[in-house]
């Protein structure tokens, strides 16, 4: 397959130009839609992007049932959407820093959604949080500033109750912004800048989808269910508990033990699939390229190397491009995070295979109780995580790159790719005592300090003010793994201390630069440093594990103006 071949070209999107209708604001709450007609805004670009059903030719066979974005443009540059060629992601929006951005979703399925602005600082009410959630057949307008550096963004679903399932089933894709420092820098354009979009799937029957029962499309209507029970397999528990292949595998999709450990461990699949394709492979030309790595998946986490052992030269995390390239055996990369890889292919004969590799690791469960309670509990849940066909921690394949043709011109890796400001932790207004939140488990529901998400509840420590700078210390005394992320800003990582993962992790963590999430193993502290700007408003903190947000690890936080009262 060639790079061209993971997507359709810019001119070939499908796509329309012209002036925006006015979009009936349903969902937005009545008093945002009178604030925005009384202060009109003037988009340079204007999308609408509709989630809908759609059946996708992913393997021999019948069609994958999926949900998917499709985009429309009304106002502005027709490439600023680029659609994919057969694949369940949505379509990549390329936006540039200082543009002002008019994007109306839609929503066709039947379920209520929302898009989240994954990485994007804007205001609260343009985040996409569940709070503002669209019922089916109705739409929500987003208008906004782009203000983030260069860098690789994404969007996907929220929903109350429904974020990891249509994640899961396809509502999710890329976002690039662009800049003009990153212009003046001799960086991989065009068809040298590719995607690589990483995500855990399983397939049942008929090529569907697999995950919990009742979920999918078509599942509210019709019975029909992405999670059917596929013919046992063997695996440790047999068909008794869990019905076939260990929980993680196709057994869990059983129901009963199987759906509830799966709704509190995350799901974990067989077959990892990039940029929507399962076993992709990615044809490339001797040259230099950037790839744009994200994890998608709902709760696996990436040990991510070349299989021949050559370094990995990192130039961009979350929030954009760093100081200096970074080299690397491996980087970690949980849910939700981004980076950057320059990828140089310019002195490869033609016909030399590379593999992108997931390495084994100590996987995100540990056996050091807490949490949800070491001991047997933990012992079992180990030995179910363990049984998985594709186990967490294993050592898998991800991408296979074939240098197929040669290319004029050879780029050199800048030594110098931006100045990232750093945050002072003496600067911070709580810099003697850090905000803490510590993760929790309670009545097989989990938590920040004990408390699991309420909608529309705000607890009085999780209440900051406008145009300070804090620092966060996020403590996890269990027995899981989480990605800990951030709406609305991003942050730097000051540092970890404890856990025991050594330099079987430790060492493919990425520092320095701005990001938004951040990996946080069994038995460890991360502290992060952020500043609050521009915005008052109510956002969130999760584990962007998405299992996990959607069993209570996730809580709004609110900013309040410099001036107000708590």
């Amino acid at each position: 397959m060639k790079a061209d071949d993971f997507y359709a070209t810019r001119r070939d999107v499908l796509c329309y130009a012209g002036a925006a209708s006015a979009a009936t604001l349903v969902g937005v709450p009545a008093a945002h839609a009178a604030e925005r007609q009384e202060s009109p805004f003037e988009p340079d670009l204007a999308l609408e992007l509709t989630a809908a059903p759609h059946d996708v030719a992913l393997r021999s066979g019948p069609k994958t049932p999926a949900w998917s974005y499709r985009a429309r443009v009304l106002k502005g540059d027709p490439a600023s959407v680029q659609s994919w060629n057969g694949a369940w992601l949505g379509p990549i929006l390329h936006l540039r820093r200082g543009q002002k951005v008019r994007i109306d979703f839609i929503n066709k399925i039947d379920q209520p959604s929302i898009i989240n602005w994954h990485g994007l600082h804007v205001p609260a009410d343009m985040m996409g949080l569940p709070r503002y959630e669209a019922a089916p057949g109705e739409r929500y307008r987003y208008e906004f500033e782009v203000r983030d550096r260069a860098g690789t963004y994404w969007y996907h679903a929220m929903a109350a109750d429904h974020t990891p399932e249509q994640v899961y089933f396809g509502l999710a894709g890329l976002l690039n912004v662009s800049d003009k420092e990153e212009d003046a820098l001799s960086l991989p354009r065009g068809e040298y800048d590719l995607p690589v979009v990483i995500q855990d799937r399983s397939f049942g029957d008929g090529n569907r989808l697999l995950y919990l029962p009742g979920t999918g499309p078509g599942a509210a209507t019709d019975g029909n269910s992405g999670a059917q029970t596929p013919t046992p397999r063997g695996g440790m528990m047999g068909q008794g508990m869990m019905g076939g292949r260990g929980m993680m595998g196709d057994g869990m999709m059983s129901g009963g033990m199987g759906s509830m450990m799966t709704r509190m461990m995350g799901f974990f699949g067989d077959t990892i699939c990039v940029n929507g394709q399962p076993d992709a492979r990615l044809e490339v030309a001797t040259h230099a390229y950037r790839l744009r790595v994200l994890n998608a998946s709902n709760a696996r986490t990436y040990k991510i190397a070349w299989q021949d052992g050559r370094p990995l030269a990192v130039i961009a995390t979350d929030g954009g491009l760093l100081d200096a390239p970074l080299e690397k055996d491996f980087v970690m990369l949980t849910p939700g995070q981004r980076v950057e890889l320059w990828a140089d292919f310019s002195q490869d004969a033609i016909g030399t295979e590379h593999r992108l590799i997931s390495r084994a690791f100590k996987g995100s469960m540990g056996m050091m109780g807490g949490g949800m309670g070491g001991g047997a509990l933990g012992e079992l849940m180990g030995r179910m995580m363990g049984s998985a066909p594709l186990p967490d921690g294993a050592e898998f394949p991800i991408l296979t790159v074939d240098v197929t043709r040669k290319a004029a011109g050879t780029l050199e890796l800048p030594r110098h790719l931006s100045t990232v400001a750093r945050l002072r932790a003496e600067d911070a207004v709580n810099h003697k005592r850090p905000r803490q939140f510590r993760v929790t488990m309670g009545h097989m529901r989990w938590g920040f300090n004990g408390r699991s998400m309420q909608m529309n509840e705000v607890a009085s420590d999780e209440i900051v003010t406008l145009d300070t700078t804090e620092i966060w210390e996020f403590e996890n005394n269990g027995m899981m793994a989480h990605a800990i992320h951030l709406h609305g800003l991003q942050f730097q990582v000051l540092g970890w201390s404890g856990g025991t993962s050594g330099s079987d992790v430790n060492a493919g963590r990425i520092q320095p630069g701005w990001q938004d999430t951040v990996l946080l193993m069994p038995n460890e502290r991360v502290r992060l440093i952020m500043r609050f700007k521009d915005f008052a408003g109510t956002y969130a903190y999760q584990c962007h594990m998405l299992e996990h947000a959607a069993s209570g690890l996730m809580r709004d936080y609110r900013v309040k103006p410099a001036r107000a009262l708590a």
